[in-house]
């Protein structure tokens, strides 16, 4: 059996954290999107796999290699050229063998169980190929697939019309060597691509029979803008093994599902409330609060009096005292200067607006803070108001209050003003 996987977006609507990386390689739980999906693969006893890169996604090879050191087999094709989904497939044209294969979004997370009902479906002989599907209550945002008695019909993208029985499309398919046929015949979409949806389109209508695999929505995440990797990683976080590897002070207190990884350090006074990750050479504490769904990369400092939400804080970052991280995403190599604040809740309560692309986007959530890029300092008693993203390499002066985005490698910083007093006598 194998696995094919498309990695060669940039995904720029996740800036500031893409300026670095490619978006597969963010991560979550400890571990880059792309890696949860290639050691579920693997548990399923799926080793040989395909990934489709393009030039930015030399970090992908790079920390994957032959896919040895996770017991599978990796092999990888360059994507010259981004032209979409269909030509990324295209790419795999005499490669792929007379076989079925198993399709996938690099920028998704699916839980083990999902995987597991994906896997099952994989010897069904009664359908010519299949499209993994979730309910969902808003659907305009995603591609539609009009179902009927388990078999897809058509698939619509991002329709602005209700298509009854509908589901949307989970990004998972189980294709052969016929999918071919149709790219052959696909022509470039409004958005100037060739789309894998418009070529599964015209399989349907020459009477291949596409079924539609139902996933639950709590098992799958499409991680596209930045908050969705908030949902992603409390996810992995929930479907992670405590293990307690590193050092734990008698005086520090954990509750629940939390993994420390060998070489972290939990000082004295410290509560962590899982489920909650903290990797390799670490050092929490003393006297901080880490709270549920909080991810910790390797090398990170977290100081005396700190508290962490919900939050991603990757590799090699140090927030040394005083502050408060809630909600929000924090890059790699980051210096948080002491009282530094992420307001992560509006004032009248509102759901959190985020500026992407250009385009002020809802979140739809109460509680969002900030997005920041790798290799951002600031200094004492700087605020970051919720919604904001912080542009890798970015230096914030002390006292300042941040309301909206800042460009990478920009410096904003508080100017002060000493007037003469003119005293009477």
């Amino acid at each position: 059996m194998r696995a094919v996987i498309l990695a060669a977006g940039r995904g720029e609507r996740l800036w500031p954290l893409t300026e670095n990386r490619p978006k597969h390689m963010i991560p979550i739980a400890g571990k880059p999107i792309i890696h949860h999906l290639i050691r579920e693969l693997r548990a399923e006893d799926i080793r040989k796999i395909t990934i489709v890169i393009n030039s930015f996604g030399e970090t992908i090879k790079q920390y994957f290699a032959d896919g040895r050191s996770l017991e599978v087999k990796i092999d990888y094709i360059h994507q010259r050229k981004i032209q979409g989904t269909a030509d990324a497939v295209a790419q795999l044209k005499g490669h792929i063998a007379d076989e079925r294969f198993i399709l996938f979004y690099g920028d998704l997370y699916l839980s083990p169980r999902a995987l597991r009902e994906i896997v099952a479906a994989y010897s069904d002989m009664e359908f010519d190929a299949a499209i993994a599907a979730v309910d969902l209550p808003v659907q305009n945002q995603y591609g539609v697939l009009e179902v009927k008695d388990g078999y897809v019909r058509k698939i619509e993208e991002k329709p602005d019309r209700p298509i009854p029985v509908s589901l949307v499309n989970a990004g998972v398919y189980i294709l052969d060597n016929r999918i071919f046929e149709g790219i052959k015949a696909t022509r470039k979409s409004r958005r100037g691509e060739f789309e894998l949806t418009d070529s599964i389109n015209y399989l349907i209508k020459s009477g291949l029979k596409v079924k539609a695999i139902p996933l639950d929505p709590d098992d799958w995440v499409d991680i596209g803008r930045p908050w969705d990797l908030l949902d992603a990683n409390e996810r992995a976080l929930k479907n992670l093994e405590p293990e307690v590897n590193g050092y734990v002070d008698d005086k520090a207190n954990l509750v629940g599902s939390i993994t420390v990884e060998q070489d972290a350090r939990i000082l004295s006074g410290t509560m962590i409330e899982g489920p909650v990750y903290v990797g390799q050479g670490t050092v929490v504490g003393p006297n901080c609060y880490i709270r549920p769904y909080t991810s910790l990369g390797q090398n990170v400092r977290i100081g005396n009096g700190c508290e962490i939400k919900n939050s991603i804080i990757m590799s090699n970052t140090k927030i040394p005292h005083q502050s408060y991280v809630g909600d929000s995403i924090i890059g790699e190599n980051c210096n948080l200067g002491a009282g530094t604040i992420t307001g992560n809740l509006r004032l009248d309560g509102r759901t959190i607006l985020m500026n992407i692309k250009g385009a002020m986007i809802n979140s739809g959530r109460r509680k969002l803070g900030a997005i920041v890029g790798d290799n951002v300092s600031t200094g004492v008693n700087v605020n970051l108001m919720p919604g904001v993203k912080i542009g890798p390499g970015a230096s914030i002066g002390p006292g300042v209050t941040v309301y909206r985005d800042l460009p990478s490698n920009t410096m904003v910083k508080l100017e002060q003003k000493i007037t003469k007093i003119k005293r009477r006598h």
